[in-house]
Formats: structure tokens, C-alpha cells, sequence
């Protein structure tokens, strides 16, 4: 038997943290998809590729191993700025939708997060969530974590950054950002990490009785 849970959001709204500690506390395996982008990209730079040739940015991303993603070298700025230019093009998305949802039959389940996991790649998931929270304590929180760093940061320039994101993830033709029908939306702006996980298990034990 395998389960999977979809878990869908904006930047910074706290979908990785809590999508972290589902999969420890039962046990299942997890994917950010949206290393796999930034894993791609990697690659392309390392090699020296162009950022701009679809052909070759799909071949980069069929060659990604998911199971080598590193978190803190993959979320340097110039990476990211480059996975934004290769996420919209279709053939790198169809590339790794097929891996994410590969991933996704590993036993005994898995937890997945990204921007199209319940909408796109995992539509039939039993649990579906999509974490939310304002663009403001969105901003905050992103700042909050540059400073704890011991990196300089802009609250401003970060508020307009994310609210530039949501506006580039929303509005793409392939896959947009957006809650799939049957997600259960957990808004964390004035909620605690631990608040969000206890709703989000209440919504796992019971979709995991059924399945029983």
C-alpha cells in the first residue's frame, strides 16, 4: 500500500516545514518538488548550457536524481532565478511531473509540496492541502530567516518579490498556482507551525482510516 499527500502553496507560507514534518512523524518519504527545478538548473549552469534551449534543459531534467537533492546548496538566489526561466517550459515540466509522480508510489507513502502536486501531478491524492498565508507574513517570515542568517536583507524588497512570484505562479498557462477542488486550505498566517501540523494530521488519520 502506498498514500500520498499533496501539499500545495505560495512561497513562504510554511508548506515545506510542515510538509518536513508530516513525513517524519509517519514515517513517509518526501519530495520538494520545486528542487527538482532548481536541480535542473543547477546542472545546466554547471555545465555551462544555455538557460534558454528547451531541448536541452528537458534532457537535463530527465537526468535529475531525486533522491540526491541537496536544500542548502540549491537555494543560492542564482539558481533560483534561473529555475523560474526553465519551469515554463512544458517539456522540462512533463519531465519532472513523470518523476514527481514516480516518486509519489513509493511505499509505505509520501508527502510531496510544491505548486501543482494536487492539481497536476498527483490529482488523485486522498489528502490534499494548500498552505496559505499573506503576502505581508509572507515577507516577514522570508526576512526574518535572512536575518537569522546573518545575511542583510530588505523587508520591502522581499514583499515585492513575493508578491512579483505569486503574480508569475498564478498567472502561467502550464500548471498555475491555484487550490485543487477538494484541498483543504490551511491559512498560517496567524497560526503556528505546530497548529497547522495538528489540522493537517486530523485530515491524515481520517483519510488513512478509509483507506484501511
Amino acid at each position: 500500500m502506498t498514500f500520498t499527500i499533496a501539499i500545495d502553496g505560495p512561497a513562504a507560507a510554511g508548506k515545506g516545514t510542515l510538509s518536513r514534518q508530516i513525513a517524519e512523524a509517519y514515517g513517509f518519504h518526501h519530495l520538494d518538488t520545486g528542487l527538482t527545478y532548481r536541480a535542473t538548473a543547477k546542472a545546466l549552469i554547471d555545465a555551462g548550457l544555455p538557460l534558454d534551449d528547451e531541448t536541452v534543459a528537458e534532457k537535463m531534467a530527465r537526468d535529475v536524481e531525486l533522491a540526491g537533492l541537496d536544500r542548502a546548496v540549491l537555494s543560492a538566489h542564482a539558481i533560483g532565478e534561473a529555475a523560474s526561466k526553465i519551469a515554463v517550459m512544458p517539456a522540462v515540466r512533463r519531465a519532472l511531473v513523470e518523476a514527481q509522480r514516480a516518486f509519489s508510489l513509493r511505499e509505505p507513502g509520501t508527502v510531496l509540496d510544491g505548486r501543482d502536486i494536487g492539481t497536476v501531478v498527483c490529482p488523485d491524492a486522498p489528502v490534499k492541502l494548500y498552505v496559505t498565508a499573506s503576502p505581508e507574513v509572507r515577507a516577514k517570515r522570508r526576512y526574518d530567516e535572512i536575518v537569522g542568517n546573518g545575511l542583510p536583507a530588505d523587508y520591502q524588497a522581499i514583499f515585492e518579490d513575493v508578491k512579483k512570484r505569486d503574480e508569475r505562479d498564478m498567472g502561467r498557462a502550464d500548471s498555475p498556482l491555484r487550490p485543487a477542488d477538494d484541498a483543504h486550505l490551511l491559512d498560517t498566517s496567524e497560526m503556528s507551525i505546530e497548529a497547522a501540523f495538528q489540522a493537517a494530521k486530523s485530515l491524515i488519520d481520517a483519510a488513512l482510516i478509509k483507506k484501511i
